[in-house]
């Protein structure tokens, strides 16, 4: 070795051992006892401090010459052309002579460098032979014990690292150890170790709600979902007021599971219940487009603590949708005033351009361009630059001028290729909202023959098919999703609805659409389908029912367009011309409100 990379290396040791060594030889106050909660420190008594200073003289006076030399040549040896077998094992035995707990951690820190979790866990249960009560040596050992899928061997060490652990800390701590077993090979051990681990836990009624939780969220990730609802059932039997059981069960709402959704209501009507497991319960409901329950959800939220951000933003975007224009103005301003209230600042920022972005959509709306532009132009957050953009390009192509249009999206940079996909498929939205259908269909044409297996293109594809008339290419397409993706409810809507439409092949296109409904029970759109199906058949009633039904979910001026013919053709005149003067304010321009209106020569 070069002698002045040599003196730099011994350097580099030197300081790195300074490092190791400062806390024994410094006056300042001792570590805080390990088994106190970190976010309570307590002042030592004087006794307990000149106790303390007389452990740390002792190290001190403990690192001998040798000792020094061994550690200082443990440093020299787990650099990279050392021997980090023989750094590892001086350090080792450095920190076993003096019981230094920082002498311990950087071993383990070689021996984590060095990928070698058996070295740590020897580290790790060194240091615990050498402070029985060191919780960190505790915690590390559990550590490398799941990384090294010794699952079993965790039970013991975690039944005391929950003993000493006071029972105000215990959430925190239940949630590092679900997030730590859950990353264990074997997930469905992992889960039945922690439930052996929890078992006082689990018959503890202060404690039981967060320890099934617990069990259960590792149950789940273990793809045991039977078992989950039965930990979420059990914890919430034993504390009906623990709000963990309840937002597991958030997780397993299905419509297979109606338990799940009762066990999340009757924690909602508790005193205690938290607003923000509400508002929780809110985006599960808008995930499966219930949207009216989920708007009643955050209404009760934004009355009972109108202080609370969040909900005003989620309320607003959800009465966009609604098409509740002043209302959602409304929700969405409040939501800017309060959205300084927000501390983590990332997420102040992404809420607040979601919120910009929904008020230029109602301004322009409101044919208010001017107004779109200026809320657009108060959006920083750069996550939300491709939307902002492509919410600019739209009001262009709207006042006519879709070059510049395209030009704004192609301009945007691709730092991904989720990137490059989200300005191609805008691109693609600006072209069909100024109904050049055959350039959509072109440039689908040509992005889905360089990716074959992409159903979103696929389907897509499909759709621009249809508009340019190329109906049995549509139908391919759309059958070739449905084999390379049995499970995607839109294949099964658009080909039925498509059959439906041009009244032909009914019975087939009832089939396919009841397949949809199988995998989307709670879509409006879908029951939509179903409806205007059952209307093709002559089934008057039954289309009523449906219809009514989809509009009462989603007042959309499309389901209020099928839901007006049906009214019509079965005498209910008045009614009928009501629910369409209704669908106009929605949303006068749309095409089947439009076509419906024209064909049956009807004046509102």
């Amino acid at each position: 070795m070069h002698p002045t990379l040599r003196r730099h290396r011994l350097a580099a040791a030197a300081l790195a051992f300074a490092a190791l060594t400062a806390h024994a030889q410094s006056p300042g106050p001792a570590p805080a006892d390990p088994s106190a909660p970190a976010s309570t420190p307590v002042p030592a008594p004087a006794a307990d401090k000149a106790e303390k200073a007389e452990d740390s003289t002792a190290r001190a006076s403990a690192m001998t010459a040798q000792l020094f030399y061994e550690v200082l040549l443990g440093e020299l040896n787990t650099r990279a052309d050392g021997d980090p077998v023989e750094g590892f094992q001086l350090l080792l035995d450095a920190a076993r002579r003096t019981s230094d707990p920082q002498l311990f951690q950087r071993t383990i820190d070689v021996a984590v460098q060095a990928r070698s979790p058996e070295a740590a866990l020897v580290a790790a249960r060194a240091w615990k032979q050498s402070i029985p009560d060191s919780r960190d040596a505790r915690r590390l050992e559990l550590q490398v014990l799941i990384v090294l899928g010794r699952l079993s061997e965790t039970v013991e060490p975690l039944r005391a690292e929950l003993a000493a652990t006071p029972v105000v800390e215990h959430p925190l701590l239940m949630a590092v150890i679900a997030r730590n077993y859950s990353r264990a090979t074997d997930k469905k051990l992992a889960a039945s170790v922690v439930e052996q681990a929890l078992v006082d836990d689990l018959k503890n009624p202060a404690t039981a709600g967060l320890a099934w939780t617990t069990v259960g969220r590792l149950r789940l990730v273990a793809g045991d979902t039977a078992g989950a609802m039965d930990a979420a059932r059990k914890g919430q039997a034993a504390d009906p007021d623990s709000d963990g059981p309840a937002v597991l069960a958030l997780d397993l709402i299905d419509p297979d599971r109606p338990e799940a959704e009762a066990m999340v209501k009757r924690y909602l009507a508790t005193p205690k219940a938290l607003p923000e497991a509400r508002v929780a319960y809110a985006r599960v409901l808008a995930e499966g487009q219930r949207y009216a329950e989920a708007s009643a959800e955050l209404e009760a939220v934004t009355k009972a603590r109108p202080d609370l951000p969040d909900p005003w933003l989620l309320l607003g975007s959800l009465q966009v949708q609604a098409r509740q224009d002043s209302a959602a103005e409304t929700s969405l301003q409040r939501y800017l005033e309060l959205a300084s209230q927000q501390r983590d600042a990332d997420e102040r920022t992404r809420g607040m351009a979601q919120a910009y972005i929904q008020l230029s959509q109602l301004a322009e709306r409101r044919k208010d361009f001017a107004g779109a532009e200026r809320w657009l132009s108060r959006i920083e957050s750069t996550d939300q630059l491709v939307a902002a953009q492509t919410r600019r390009a739209l009001l262009l192509a709207r006042q006519g001028k879709l070059p510049q249009a395209r030009e704004l999206i192609r301009s945007l940079p691709e730092r991904s290729e989720a990137d490059k996909k989200q300005k191609f498929m805008a691109e693609v939205q600006l072209l069909r909202e100024a109904k050049e259908y055959q350039a959509v269909y072109d440039m689908l044409a040509k992005a889905s023959a360089a990716e074959p297996s992409d159903s979103d293109l696929i389907y897509e594809q499909a759709m621009a098919a249809e508009k340019v008339d190329r109906l049995d290419e549509m139908e391919r397409l759309l059958r070739k999703l449905m084999a390379l993706k049995p499970d995607n409810q839109n294949a099964y809507n658009a080909l039925g609805y498509s059959l439906a439409d041009r009244n032909i092949r009914l019975e087939e296109a009832r089939e396919l659409i009841r397949k949809a409904v199988s995998l989307a029970p709670d879509d409006p759109f879908i029951a939509d389908s179903l409806g205007w199906v059952e209307y093709r058949l002559g089934n008057l009633a039954e289309a009523q029912r449906i219809l009514e039904t989809a509009y009462k979910k989603r007042p959309d001026p499309e389901i209020g367009a099928h839901l007006g013919e049906v009214l019509w053709a079965s005498g209910q005149r008045d009614r009928a011309v009501s629910v369409w003067k209704q669908a106009v304010l929605a949303d006068a321009d749309n095409q089947t409100l439009q076509e419906t209106l024209k064909r049956l020569r009807v004046k509102l």
